[in-house]
């Protein structure tokens, strides 16, 4: 350690890491627009200047590295006014509909301005003219409200390895966009929304579907349901004060039947038939010679990925949906069915924490008899939006229970909102599928946590079986290229998930989602999986049911027709 000295007080730092990390360590906010936790600074917005002596210039402290005896101002009057004189450009040539924005009382800039005093335009300027570019299904982009941080490129290229924003032209003229800058729609957007995540103001918004709902729920010829993501309940409760990880699955459902839902499902029910499928699938690749290694098709961002970058692996992906079209798809048949309900009066919504979903559900593959299985996706942003819209409180309801027949689910399938529960879950019930016994320990330590890549190997009864587990597409690509140049051909099952650290830090989650926010999420689903008896897919009573009543078996004639779907390569602008 060295110490340095801010603002007359010593400040202990580590050597050479950047000025901003220290501050920041000793309980001094520093204002940013550009910098991002885990990746290098970029030094773009310049907000975070501090004095520093025998420096002339005020240095961006994110970029800045810390030296034995350094002595630093972090909020002079020179400092001050340079950060509000930043805001002033900035708002110059900002559009003023602050009330009618998404972001309105979470923008940074906004906040900003009212930290730093701005409460008058000193500076006009000429106002950018933009089309907002709404041709993608799931994100919104408005290039006006675009204060060019960087972050969305940063984190589309470096986190994710999509590269679909970059710069485009140069000095004043410099505006953020996709190749040619055309719609996001022909674009390599994969949808997942982490660019909506670190914009800082209403550049990128999520594509809303509250309305959409709302008109559902005020029809009365309509029957309306709702199902929920395994990470929804952990992570909704921020956006009513409750602590980070909160389970709010209770309450959560008392909320949404207060909305006006006929009927409340849980989006984990369909995740253990999700594992009932894949598991019978891989399998019958491992004992029939099928495409390998298998890779699980749960995460829509990662299919269109896998169609865009890597056609040549569509074979190896799971045929199986994703659990939210498999209950969109068992709803409007056999629940539809069992209940003399019309497929076409059924307003099918699920709550995720994935923007990719929206895409997803507006497939052509995932529908049929003109109507798709899925009709709305909310986010856990939207869901929050619409319970706040009808004046209802999390914290003042009592907790109720899921409806039957799909509200009965293992903690296998709540893992499924955290990296690496998938992987878990399938583990869980492949060993069961292949051997006849259960697991002598349930939990798999060597596939939990946040880290992007992971590998376990398991002797299940002589076979030997190499899983691995990613999160970020960026971390995909160097698994798919190592796969390609004939690495890893020890591993038989590979799960991916889209966003870091998995659906618990989906681009549709609470804005200000950071590292802390997705550890203490994916703990309460840890917790949850210890603390309950239901803990393995295939012992789920009522998934068991459905197959008796209804499906046959795992990967049976109609199990395919419903709950397996196909993938195809896709043609974008780079």
């Amino acid at each position: 350690m060295i110490n340095i000295e801010v603002n007359g007080r010593t400040v202990q730092a580590e050597p050479n890491e950047m000025l901003l990390k220290a501050l920041r360590r000793a309980g001094i906010n520093i204002p940013t627009l550009c910098n991002m936790d885990g990746l290098p600074p970029s030094g773009a917005c310049r907000m975070c200047v501090v004095e520093v002596e025998g420096q002339r210039a005020l240095v961006p402290s994110c970029a800045f590295p810390v030296f034995e005896g350094m002595k630093v101002k972090t909020h002079s009057n020179r400092t001050i006014e340079a950060r509000r004189t930043i805001i002033e450009l900035l708002l110059a040539d900002h559009p003023t509909d602050c009330f009618y924005c998404e972001r309105n009382g979470n923008c940074q800039l906004q906040a900003l301005a009212e930290e730093l005093g701005v409460r008058s335009r000193r500076y006009s300027g000429q106002k950018d003219i933009c089309k907002i570019d709404s041709s993608g299904e799931s994100i919104v982009r408005d290039s006006s409200k675009c204060v060019l941080c960087g972050k969305c490129v940063r984190v589309c290229e470096e986190v994710q390895g999509v590269a679909c924003l970059d710069f485009i032209s140069r000095g004043s003229k410099t505006v953020i966009g996709t190749a040619f800058n055309e719609g996001m729609n022909v674009s390599s957007c994969v949808n997942c929304g982490q660019c909506v995540a670190a914009c800082p103001t209403g550049a990128l918004t999520a594509k809303s579907h509250v309305q959409r709902v709302i008109n559902a729920l005020e029809d009365p010829e309509m029957h309306v349901v709702v199902q929920h993501a395994p990470a929804v309940s952990v992570s909704i409760g921020e956006e009513f004060d409750l602590p980070m990880g909160t389970d709010a699955m209770g309450v959560m459902h008392a909320a949404m039947r207060r909305l006006g839902f006929d009927r409340v499902f849980d989006t984990s029910f369909s995740a253990d038939l999700t594992i009932m499928e894949e598991g019978t699938e891989l399998v019958s690749r491992i004992k029939n010679g099928g495409a390998l290694p298998m890779f699980t098709s749960c995460s829509p961002g990662w299919i269109k990925f896998v169609e865009t970058f890597y056609p040549d692996f569509i074979p190896n992906l799971s045929t199986c949906k994703s659990p939210q079209q498999m209950l969109g798809a068992v709803i409007k048949s056999y629940y539809a069915e069992k209940n003399n309900l019309d497929p076409k009066k059924i307003f099918s919504v699920s709550v995720m924490p994935c923007t990719a979903k929206k895409f997803e559900a507006n497939r052509p593959e995932m529908g049929r008899e003109g109507y798709q299985d899925i009709d709305a996706v909310l986010t856990t942003r939207e869901l929050s939006q619409l319970i706040k819209m009808y004046g209802l409180d999390l914290k003042k309801l009592q907790p109720e229970a899921a409806d039957t027949p799909f509200g009965l689910r293992s903690t296998a399938g709540k893992l499924f909102g955290a990296s690496g529960g998938v992987m878990e879950a399938a583990v869980r019930s492949a060993y069961f599928l292949l051997t006849g016994n259960e697991l002598a320990e349930l939990k798999i330590e060597a596939v939990r946590g946040i880290d992007g890549m992971k590998e376990a190997h398991l002797d299940i009864n002589g076979l030997k079986v190499g899983v691995a587990v990613v999160n970020s597409l960026s971390n995909a690509r160097k698994l798919l290229d190592m796969i390609k140049a004939g690495e890893k051909s020890d591993i038989q099952f590979i799960e991916v998930m889209t966003c870091p650290g998995g659906c618990v830090g989906g681009g549709g989650q609470p804005y200000g989602t950071n590292v802390d926010k997705i550890k203490a999420r994916m703990q309460s689903l840890y917790n949850i999986d210890a603390g309950e008896t239901l803990r393995v897919s295939h012992k789920n009573a009522d998934v068991n049911q459905l197959y008796a009543e209804y499906l046959v078996e795992p990967n049976s004639e109609k199990s395919h027709e419903l709950l397996h779907t196909h993938y195809h390569e896709r043609e974008t602008l780079t």
